[in-house]
């Protein structure tokens, strides 16, 4: 039975994916939008009225839980941003919230 065992979790080893990295996800998730440096000069950041990262105001007003959840859900109210719900697990989003927050 223990063999079963060791067996059974080296498999789960072997298929389990560890979490990406924050920068690396922002390369490829937000990077189009809100820029390099967070202040959302790129076209794409001004065409969909992206959110400046590095407003001091902003970050100061917005919880974690709201950055967790326009990353996952997205938003509709000041612009277009998509949700990433089916791109991100919950780990890698919360890892995106604290790479936000290194934007102050």
């Amino acid at each position: 039975m223990s063999l079963y065992f060791v067996l059974l979790v080296a498999i789960a080893a072997a298929f389990s994916v560890p979490p990406r990295p924050a920068p690396q996800l922002y390369r490829r998730y937000c990077i189009s939008c809100h820029g390099s440096d967070g202040k959302a000069k790129t076209s794409k950041g001004r065409f969909s009225h992206a959110r400046d990262l590095t407003d001091a105001q902003w970050q100061s007003d917005v919880s974690d839980e709201r950055i967790f959840n326009s990353i996952m859900n997205g938003r509709n109210v000041r612009g277009n941003m998509p949700a990433f719900s089916n791109k991100l697990n919950d780990k890698e989003a919360d890892s995106l919230v604290t790479f936000v927050r290194s934007f102050k």
